[in-house]
């Protein structure tokens, strides 16, 4: 779903809303597009392996941590509820891509652990997703990828304004 309106429409709400600065609107709104983008895109790729965003990310959190994770670990690594993890962990322990274990000091608590083949799925994946992510970077030049590190190292600074409740305009 494209969320960039037309020029005419930004000029229209921007002489009816004086807080309206053209440029910010317009720059965020292209980048909601590409990320929209983005997000499709994976989704498409990892179809092809049967995973999700959520779930890749919880495999590769395992494919290099040492001894497991907890769930409250994922929880706080991906800055998700635990509700969410365990709802993935669910689905990839049911294609028997990983294993709950008890914890070796607290019975209380479980360690997830990647089987073999969820090991075998995850090196199968890595070959194939980083030579689509360098293809997905390949239109920028290394001096642009750091620049855009930068950018968006800036851009999520400004997050406050847009969830923090009591944000007040800066100017």
């Amino acid at each position: 779903m494209r969320t960039f309106p037309n020029r005419q429409a930004i000029d229209e709400l921007a002489n009816q809303y004086s807080e309206l600065d053209i440029p910010s609107v317009e720059t965020c709104l292209a980048f909601l597009d590409v990320t929209a983008s983005v997000y499709a895109a994976f989704d498409i790729h990892f179809a092809r392996y049967g995973l999700s965003i959520g779930k890749f990310t919880l495999l590769m959190q395992l494919y290099v941590a040492s001894e497991g994770l907890t769930p409250s670990e994922f929880a706080e690594r991906a800055d998700v509820t635990r509700a969410t993890i365990t709802g993935l962990l669910d689905g990839l322990e049911r294609e028997e891509l990983v294993k709950r274990e008890a914890h070796p000091s607290d019975r209380r608590r479980l360690i997830i652990r990647l089987t073999q083949k969820g090991r075998q799925l995850v090196a199968k994946i890595l070959p194939d997703h980083f030579c689509r992510t360098t293809g997905l970077m390949a239109n920028l030049t290394s001096t642009e990828k750091k620049t855009l590190i930068k950018l968006l190292n800036k851009v999520q600074t400004g997050t406050d304004a847009l969830s923090n409740p009591d944000f007040q305009n800066p100017t």
